[in-house]
């Protein structure tokens, strides 16, 4: 049997973008009860993310797509330019194949609903932040 790594133990470093507080405090409380998961910052619009997303360099990134100042799929096609490796989670309330479609070019490596929010999204970090 194979020893396990210490990177089998870490856990999964998140960034929540989102201009909704309330949402953002929500996805981070339900994030807090998961040991293998760490949230390392918020941001609360697209020049944050960017900024934020190139300096604290998380394992995942949950980008809501509306937002003040630059959009997430502008900010999800910056942050892949300075960050090719970073792994950006569209998490929005559309579910529009135009949007799903601009997500997937910018660079965003999966795309779920706000209304997902539960055990799928924890299972798409998980899944997402072990590749």
């Amino acid at each position: 049997m194979e020893a396990a790594t210490q990177a089998d133990h870490d856990p999964v470093s998140v960034l929540i973008v989102d201009d909704e507080p309330l949402f953002v405090e929500v996805v981070e409380t339900l994030l807090a009860f998961d040991e293998r998961i760490a949230v390392v910052g918020t941001a609360k619009n697209g020049l944050e993310a960017v900024e934020l997303a190139t300096t604290l360099c998380p394992d995942v990134t949950l980008m809501d797509i509306s937002m003040p100042f630059v959009d997430g799929i502008e900010a999800t096609r910056r942050i892949r330019e300075s960050r090719p490796t970073a792994c950006i989670l569209m998490l929005t309330g559309s579910n529009v194949a135009a949007e799903i479609d601009r997500s997937r070019q910018a660079g965003a490596a999966a795309y779920l609903t706000k209304d997902r929010v539960g055990p799928q999204l924890v299972d798409a970090i998980i899944e997402l932040g072990r590749r």
